[in-house]
């Protein structure tokens, strides 16, 4: 999906390791107090260092929370994350979010973090205080413990509800074979998921790294849904930080914000599937949305500048069978030379000098290459034209791939050309019976779920994996969005994939 522009994010970096600090919660006029924090340093350079910091609540529920402590060697926050966090002088506060006040007995607020500067030395906070209560690391007041009275035989259990996500498998290690997909055991395992969008856009417009929580309690609800893949699209300037990326937002910190998400994502048995969504490149031709040069929108083909860089990083970052690489999301040169004949598909896999095309282009055979150079043997995922809704000629300029891990992908909305049953036999089940194929963007613009319905009754029937745009907490009433809010609440048209994700995936 390419036309969302501007958004409000919130970020999350990732956890790590760490010492645990205790501290108690107090809220005026409970019985219970009491909690666990977790304030670990995730990455540390030469001038800076970002944290994660979870609390888990051990005494009566919270409705809002303040947790303060003081720096002790001159540390300076310069932005953070998942709560609102101020300094004056030493002393530091986090204030929760609107998502994350509420905090039942035996719940946490997990995903806050910062990042800082530091001289010196670095010591962690010495104490912690919420509410203005002083932390001690367990519950005062406890209630009074209760015996049972005896019993000849066990007392009944109560099964769990429905909504809980099933426990989690780990996440399979993938590589291909004919036209599956296959784990380690050589099982077929189809891509069934959701879009997480975020990671693309709000770098660049400096609003963080993400759109909304990207915490354990967004997957959990992931996990209701019987979600287990999830396509993250990224930004390649934030992901290098170029001239043209915010620098609180880019680099190091942006690429440890990816990897937190990822190591969740594996955590919870999902697979990730990383993708370049926005890239470098002035365009002004047809089917373009932004005359920026900066990857602040979608551009017909990826950049020779930045592109074979950004794909040499990330699979030196990612070198794990686990995660699957989208090279990149929408390709559209099609629109840019006005046909679809050879030489539109040559510029495709070749790159190069391409009609229509003011910057030189990144092929799709030097990006393969880009990352088979490193080393990695993931699975690599490749669209077509017309916004990776056009396969017609795929199997004929297929890149070639050293490892043979290389997959089709394509984008199926009801307002693209290839939009109905016919189209998907003549174009993509040719495609699908020869290399794996996955619809990895699916979705319809009237937040209703009949046209999707139809998509995946196809998919199922052809064996090829989907993936609904989006995760995110948008109204679907102006684009595709599958759910309400971040606790998986759905949308009509999220509904139905919902509906069908519990039936096939698990």
């Amino acid at each position: 999906m390419r036309r969302r522009t501007s958004l409000l994010a919130v970020g999350l970096l990732g956890l790590s390791t760490a010492a645990t600090t205790g501290l108690v919660v107090h809220q005026a006029g409970a019985a219970t107090a009491g909690c666990r924090v977790d304030y670990s340093v995730s990455n540390q350079w030469n001038t800076g260092f970002t944290t994660n910091v979870n609390i888990t609540n051990l005494g009566d529920p919270l409705t809002g929370w303040t947790l303060t402590f003081a720096f002790s060697a001159g540390q300076v926050i310069s932005n953070g994350w998942n709560a609102v966090w101020t300094q004056s002088g030493a002393n530091v506060s986090a204030t929760n979010m609107s998502y994350n006040g509420a905090v039942p007995t035996g719940g946490s607020v997990t995903g806050m973090g910062f990042q800082a500067t530091w001289t010196g030395s670095n010591p962690n906070p010495a104490t912690f205080m919420v509410n203005g209560v002083p932390c001690t690391g367990q519950p005062t007041n406890p209630p009074p413990t209760t015996t049972p009275p005896p019993t000849s035989s066990p007392p009944t259990t109560t099964p769990p509800p429905t909504t809980n996500p099933p426990p989690p498998t780990a996440a399979p290690a993938l590589h291909v074979s004919g036209n599956r997909l296959l784990t380690a055991n050589n099982t077929p395992f189809r891509l069934l998921g959701v879009n997480r969008s975020g990671g693309e856009f709000a770098c660049i417009q400096n609003n963080g790294f993400w759109d909304g929580p990207m915490d354990q309690a967004s997957i959990t609800a992931m996990r209701t849904w019987k979600i287990r893949a999830v396509r993250v699209p990224l930004n390649e300037e934030c992901w290098l930080a170029t001239a043209n990326a915010p620098a609180q937002w880019s680099g190091t910190a942006y690429q440890n914000a990816v990897k937190a998400y990822v190591n969740l994502l594996l955590s919870n048995g999902i697979t990730p599937i990383l993708e370049m969504h926005w890239s470098f490149g002035q365009y002004t031709g047809p089917g373009g949305n932004c005359q920026d040069a900066k990857a602040a929108c979608q551009k017909p083909m990826p950049d020779m500048q930045f592109a074979p860089s950004f794909w040499t990083g990330v699979a030196n970052a990612f070198k794990d069978n686990r995660i699957v690489f989208d090279l990149f999301n929408e390709p559209f040169p099609d629109f840019a030379s006005g046909n679809t004949g050879t030489a539109t598909w040559t510029c495709w896999r070749d790159g190069g000098t391409c009609a229509g095309i003011s910057f030189q282009v990144a092929g799709f055979q030097r990006l393969v290459n880009a990352v088979r150079a490193t080393g990695n043997t993931n699975v690599i995922m490749i669209g077509g034209l017309s916004f990776s809704n056009n396969l017609s000629m795929w199997l004929q300029f297929k890149p070639t791939d050293s490892t043979g891990n290389l997959v089709a992908f394509a984008h199926i909305y009801n307002f693209n050309t290839c939009s109905n049953t016919g189209c998907f036999d003549s174009q993509m089940a040719p495609v699908a019976a020869q290399v794996p194929l996955t619809l990895s963007e699916i979705g319809e613009n009237d937040c209703a779920a009949g046209f999707v319905t139809t998509v995946m009754n196809w998919a199922d029937a052809h064996g090829v994996g989907y993936l609904g745009w989006t995760w995110n907490a948008w109204n679907c009433n102006t684009g595709p969005a599958l759910i309400t809010d971040y606790t998986g609440n759905a949308t009509p048209f999220g509904q139905g994939v919902k509906v069908r994700l519990a039936t096939v995936s698990s």
